[in-house]
């Protein structure tokens, strides 16, 4: 009925039409019998494509496909058609009938999906490139969050600041995870969320899920509580982050809809083989409920238990829903039991793998302390038999009270009967006689025998509760609930001065251990960074493991260090001025005398595709940022093979180092000194030498801003104010911090020349008096000697050859003869010889102003052996640490002088060498017939 059908003689003539044709054409009948087919041609097609028609029809077989044709008033239509060929007795084609169907509609629309398809293309193609660009800029501060919160870690901290600053990280690296997978766009989008399978504990995952959660439980009073099935084996294997985010769904759920209570996570072994286990979950709460027809459209997309709860609770009901699918793709199932105005319970089990990693930690005491008496006060009994559980699995034996008064009464009962309690776990908010009064009571009126140690633990994280614990009950520790197992345990190691595995480690992971750290001590890794913060990070990291770190900013200074030092690997960024990470690689790439040294990419850039630009580049592998330390090291471990014979002396240099708490800083005017420690780990060597290099690098920003407009390079001005701006937040100098970003917005706005002036001006005041007052602060501060820890390992700038054992390379023949070979006198040890050899390259650093010279002083001053070297030393480093090289190298001259009328003949010769006024000098070791020189 629909067919437009037509037939023409083997020379395309038309013999016959049907309505439909002369209808869909414009042409009447008459116009169009005895005329050519092609009255109806359009130019859609070329002519390779009616060839091809043709061909099939002549030689006796159906032709199909769509045709463009055009109509008598020139408009298009489109045509599916099959063009038959009816043969004669000899097998050749007499006529051709073709039937056709109009897909006008039909192509229209399938060229407005193009258009539509090109369309979203291109808007994902800019989304991808948005994510990219957001992926970059978080993940540069956030790199600075967990790098710099895990080297603090590792300083001596507080329990209380140790607690805050493991949740900084913890909160971090969740984020982190979860803003990896947000960024996978490609995955998320075709419904493909991997599971992974790493190592994990389930502690950390329920820790985790304390950090996130427990303060909106406490900011409502309610109780909250973790409880974990002792028989659950310590490491695991499966997707820790997706069950967090299980876990973090559900009792978010249970906060939420629980007004007056508690929420309980349970966590219980239902089954365990060799290589598996099978755990479930339960999250209780005293809530709402729900009825069962609530109940039943409980995990469909965007539901909630009614429509008024979305407007009196918020949320978007999709936290179930994605809660049963990852439950799902873990092997497990969900389901809620629940009673209207009675609570819920939202259970659901999962199946993961046993870890073959040794658990680290040992929650056993010393021997003296096991089998102590302990109490657990809490008026909250679930909370009570959790801790109380805790304590028996560390060979404890365990009483309860359920409020202060109990409390008082059975320390003094037991006391008095000869068995008195050595520790008490006493909760802070508890009805009539809170912990602190009940604890004063047994510190002060209740004349023991013997004292128990107290620890506090509060919901609430007040620091008043903290300091009036101290103050009153001088309480010896505290803990913040719900408790967590292992911190319970450090907690009372603490308090009883006991030594741990791991103490003092911050987290402990496998990377940290010697057989790791044995792999790496001694190579030399180039860091290629340009941004200041995240060198510091890196560094720092490395220098953990006793790697020996060379610095460079951008890929040209990365290929000339290359060439000249050969380090063992790379560490390279990949977006730097001057010259990017990528273009770089390829340059070393195409030189094949650097094959064998591997090159890794160190990068925010994280999206699909970002590591296969790396590879392609040369590069072989990918460490993202923010830098996680165990994926660092164990990449690192992969690739890198320490040269032989690597120097050894550097590598026992090359130790983490912090400085004591309490150790005087210098005061400087515009400076939050206390703010800007925190955030260095309190580590005073480190912010003395970011303050020198501050003053040094960023005195002539202004100056580079200045030149860099007048030349048109509005780009370039941007920067140095964007650094600027970061730095000084970097040493604690808010106001100037506030100011360079003004001026860095005025920069690149450019619309108000007076407004960019003024912050010029402005900046340039500022500077300039801080520097000033840097210098003054400096010069008037000497750090003591004996609050001073063992400092990095010696690192290797741009400017110094770490592994040289002499000066300038145009030292005179004679004086290089002597320097290789001499005759020690029997007094001179091996020790004392490398003395002489660090002596000779702390000259060679000051002459050539290296900042790094005072590591290089560190580890002299650790193996001084000549009388007085240490104590010279000392006045030697106070001046390098004012940056006065120049006074610090007259006074090694003389220290060398004065030991060598002591000890041994010792001299330093000037080389006449004219690059700097002082010349470049060289450790002479004249040959000696006796001790009497």
């Amino acid at each position: 009925e629909h067919a437009i059908v037509s037939a023409t003689d083997v020379k395309g003539n038309i013999t016959y039409v049907n309505d439909n044709f002369v209808a869909i054409s414009g042409y009447s009948r008459e116009e169009l019998l005895g005329r050519s087919h092609r009255l109806v041609k359009s130019d859609e097609h070329s002519p390779a494509f009616y060839r091809e028609l043709w061909q099939t029809i002549t030689a006796g077989r159906p032709w199909h496909g769509e045709l463009k044709n055009l109509g008598r008033d020139g408009k298009a239509y489109w045509v599916r058609a099959t063009i038959v060929p009816f043969l004669d007795a000899r097998k050749k084609p007499f006529k051709y009938v073709s039937i056709r169907t109009d897909v006008t509609a039909m192509k229209a629309l399938e060229a407005h999906l193009i258009v539509a398809k090109e369309g979203a293309e291109a808007a994902a193609r800019a989304k991808s490139a948005f994510l990219a660009n957001m992926s970059h800029e978080i993940r540069t501060p956030m790199n600075a969050i967990i790098g710099l919160s895990h080297l603090c870690l590792r300083t001596r901290l507080t329990a209380r600041q140790k607690d805050y600053i493991r949740k900084v990280h913890g909160s971090a690296t969740s984020l982190l995870r979860i803003l990896n997978d947000i960024l996978d766009v490609s995955k998320i989008e075709a419904g493909r969320l991997d599971m992974e399978a790493t190592d994990f504990t389930l502690e950390e995952v329920l820790g985790n899920l304390t950090t996130m959660t427990a303060i909106k439980a406490h900011e409502k009073h309610l109780g909250f509580l973790v409880k974990t099935a002792r028989d659950i084996p310590p490491s695991l294997v499966g997707d820790p982050l997706r069950l967090g985010q299980i876990l973090i769904n559900l009792t978010d759920n249970a906060i939420k809809f629980t007004e007056t209570g508690e929420v309980v996570v349970t966590t219980e072994l239902l089954e365990k083989t060799q290589e598996s286990v099978w755990l479930q979950f339960t999250v209780r709460d005293t809530g709402i409920g729900m009825t069962p027809e609530q109940m039943a459209g409980l995990f469909q997309a965007f539901s909630q238990a009614d429509t008024s709860v979305t407007r009196k609770y918020g949320g978007t009901g999709l936290g179930l829903t994605i809660s049963r699918r990852l439950i799902e793709m873990m092997g497990g199932t969900i389901r809620v039991e629940s009673v209207p105005a009675a609570g819920s319970r939202f259970i659901f089990d999962v199946r993961l793998g046993i870890s073959r990693r040794v658990e680290e930690k040992v929650h056993l005491p010393a021997v003296d302390l096991r089998g102590m008496k302990a109490l657990v006060v809490d008026d909250n009994e679930s909370a009570g038999n959790v801790t109380a559980d805790y304590l028996r699995s560390f060979t404890f034996e365990v009483e309860t009270a359920l409020d202060g008064r109990e409390a008082v009464r059975a320390v003094q009962e037991a006391d008095r009967a000869g068995s008195p309690f050595g520790l008490v776990i006493m909760d802070y908010m508890m009805p009539e006689l809170d912990g602190i009064a009940a604890a004063t009571k047994i510190r002060n009126e209740l004349e023991l025998s013997r004292i128990p140690v107290v620890i506090m633990a509060t919901a609430y994280g007040d620091e008043r509760v903290v300091k009036r614990a101290a103050q009153e009950a001088r309480v010896d520790g505290f803990l913040v609930k719900p408790v967590n197992r292992s911190l319970l345990f450090e907690a009372i190691m603490d308090a009883f001065d006991q030594a741990m595995p791991g103490a003092g480690q911050g987290i402990v992971s496998n990377n940290d251990q010697p057989d790791v750290v044995s792999r790496l001590a001694g190579a030399r890794v180039l860091l290629v960074e340009d941004n200041e913060i995240n060198q510091q990070v890196a560094r720092e990291l490395l220098e953990h493991a006793g790697i020996i770190v060379l610095l460079a900013e951008n890929g040209q200074q990365a290929l000339d260090l290359v060439a000249r030092e050969r380090p063992d690997a790379v560490l390279m960024d990949v977006h730097m001025p001057v010259m990017d990470g990528l273009t770089a690689t390829r340059l070393l790439r195409e030189d094949h005398q650097f094959d064998t040294i591997p090159i890794l990419a160190m990068t925010a850039n994280t999206m699909s595709g970002d590591r296969e630009r790396c590879l392609q580049a040369g590069m072989q592998d990918h460490i993202a940022k923010p830098i996680d330390p165990d994926t660092l090291f164990a990449t690192l471990v992969r690739w890198i093979k320490p040269a032989a014979g690597a120097d050894m002396e550097s590598t026992a240099a090359a130790r983490p180092a912090t400085m004591a708490s309490g150790q005087p800083v210098p005061a400087i005017a515009g400076i939050d000194v206390h703010a800007a420690l925190h955030r260095l780990g309190g580590n005073v060597a480190s912010y003395l030498k970011i303050l020198s290099r501050f003053r040094l690098s960023q005195g002539g920003a202004v100056t580079s801003v200045r030149a860099a407009l007048a030349a048109g390079d509005r780009p370039t001005a941007e920067r140095v104010a964007h650094t600027l701006k970061g730095v000084a937040a970097t040493i604690g100098a808010e106001t100037l911090r506030k100011v360079a970003g003004e001026l860095e917005v005025a920069i690149r706005v450019m619309s108000d020349p007076n407004q960019l002036d003024d912050a010029l001006a402005e900046t340039a005041h500022l500077l300039e008096t801080l520097c000033a007052d840097i210098e003054n602060g400096l010069v008037a501060f000497t750090p003591p000697r004996e609050e001073i820890d063992a400092r990095p390992g010696v690192t290797a700038s741009t400017q110094a050859n770490p592994e040289a054992d002499t000066g300038s390379a145009s030292t005179s023949d004679e004086a290089s003869a002597s320097v290789v070979d001499f005759d020690l006198p029997p007094v001179v040890t091996a020790a004392s010889a490398e003395e002489l050899r660090l002596l000779r390259r702390v000259a060679d650093q000051l002459a050539i102003f290296d900042a790094d010279v005072d590591n290089t002083l560190s580890a002299l001053y650790r193996i001084a052996a000549y009388p007085g070297l240490a104590d010279r030393m000392e006045k030697v480093e106070a001046l390098v640490a004012r940056y006065e090289f120049e006074e610090a190298l007259r006074t090694l001259q003389q220290c060398i002088h004065d030991l060598g009328k002591e000890q041994a003949v010792l001299a330093l010769e000037d080389t006449a060498q004219q690059s700097h006024p002082l010349g470049q000098f060289t450790l002479i070791i004249p040959k000696i017939g006796n001790e009497d020189g």
